[in-house]
């Protein structure tokens, strides 16, 4: 496999994509269009879709799975798996509350962060990408809390609408933290990396989480970063990864200028 940065048009048919941080919101019509345009151009010419986390902006529980907008997404992934095609997901640091009814209601496989899966005869590993920016020692401490099993049983039996309050306080303050933060802190820890890669026996690694779209190597391994999507502010943004049949890794991104391809 050729792993060069050459800008490419072309786009080989897939059997697995790769996407995560979309950050779906009403308040993000454009976004969440040009996601809904992608499961349907995309999405239904592929074998296997993998979500790797921030699907939504946020969730609640899925007692909010009846909300209209939630309702439209949860409508169009089950369409894709109706028609046959795999749909896998992996939590996020903005929707890990995510859970087996909204994997029943979407025909969804959810998968542990990280996983180990095989695409095209390669050993992948993916997870989200949080679980390793063990720098930001604050939000380290934060994960630990609102991952614990009692804390999010506790959390579920509030209120919808107090959760949600709780859950917009929170993501203010996340802000906050993040205006303030050394942006070195919020990405990946090399000796993550290196453990993961050690612990999984895998020469790729996919995942989410830091807005740093790359291909980065670490001694012949390869490690690719998803893109994150925002199509509502002035210079639109998103893409995905694409493996062929042939096990060739593409990313895939689209911006103003257009849609590009590069290994």
């Amino acid at each position: 496999m050729k792993n060069s940065e050459k800008q490419t048009t072309a786009q080989p048919k897939s059997v697995a994509l790769f996407v995560s941080d979309i950050h779906l919101s009403p308040s993000l019509p454009k976004t969440t269009r040009a996601f809904l345009s992608f499961l349907a151009e995309q999405g239904t010419r592929t074998k296997q879709l993998y979500i790797l986390g921030d699907m939504f902006e946020y969730w609640v529980g899925d007692d909010d799975i009846y909300d209209k907008y939630n309702a439209k997404i949860v409508q169009t992934l089950r369409s894709l798996t109706a028609a046959g095609i795999q749909l896998f997901w992996i939590a996020g640091n903005r929707d890990f509350l995510i859970g087996e009814d909204f994997a029943i209601a979407t025909g969804m496989q959810l998968l542990k962060d990280p996983s180990i899966i095989t695409v095209a005869g390669k050993k992948i590993a993916i997870c989200h990408g949080d679980e390793q920016c063990t720098d930001d020692t604050a939000y380290m401490q934060f994960r630990a809390q609102v991952r614990n099993i009692e804390w999010q049983r506790n959390f579920l039996t509030l209120p919808l609408a107090q959760r949600k309050t709780i859950v917009s306080g929170m993501r203010e303050s996340s802000k906050m933290q993040q205006s303030q933060n050394e942006l070195s802190i919020m990405d990946v820890n090399p000796t993550a990396i290196e453990q993961l890669f050690a612990s999984s026996a895998c020469h790729y690694l996919i995942h989410g989480h830091t807005h740093r779209p790359a291909l980065h190597e670490h001694d012949g391994q390869y490690r690719y970063v998803l893109p994150d999507w925002d199509c509502d502010e002035e210079n639109p943004r998103g893409g995905w990864i694409s493996i062929d049949e042939h096990g060739e890794i593409n990313r895939i991104s689209f911006t103003n200028g257009g849609t590009t391809s590069s290994r």
